[in-house]
């Protein structure tokens, strides 16, 4: 029988994978494409998707440690967990703060310059993209043997 921690080994890494690929290389690139949304508009809308997003990787990362700790997770497994939870704290507390003040700056209508902390957050998500992939297939594959 399974315990719950296994479980939230399962579900959590390729749930949070999931929403990671659908919103920040799906949905933010092509909002800026459909017709009639402005900087002003995407922006907008990106810092309210992004905002919650990252609400919603915080619980993910909490859920996916306490099933580490509840489960039979490997040391790789917890690594690459704590690495998950690490990139996200840096995306959260570090690089979207100076981006939300850009973002506030071009909504009242200032001109503010191209911020390079916007390619450190995407190379960030890339990251997150495979530490989220290979944890989905080590914590899931003692679990499913």
């Amino acid at each position: 029988m399974h315990s719950t921690g296994q479980y939230l080994q399962v579900f959590v890494p390729m749930f949070w994978l999931g929403m990671v690929i659908a919103i920040s290389f799906i949905e933010a690139p092509i909002k800026f494409r459909a017709p009639g949304v402005t900087l002003a508009v995407g922006l907008g809308i990106g810092r309210l998707v992004f905002r919650a997003l990252n609400t919603v990787e915080v619980v993910l990362a909490i859920l996916v440690l306490l099933g580490c700790g509840m489960g039979t997770a490997s040391t790789a497994g917890w690594v690459l967990a704590i690495i998950a939870a690490v990139v996200l704290a840096i995306q959260v507390a570090v690089i979207r703060p100076p981006l939300t003040k850009r973002s506030n700056r071009i909504l009242a209508g200032e001109d503010a310059p191209r911020s390079q902390l916007h390619y450190y957050y995407i190379a960030l998500e890339g990251l997150k993209v495979v530490v989220l992939l290979v944890l989905a297939v080590v914590l899931t594959s003692p679990v499913l043997t």
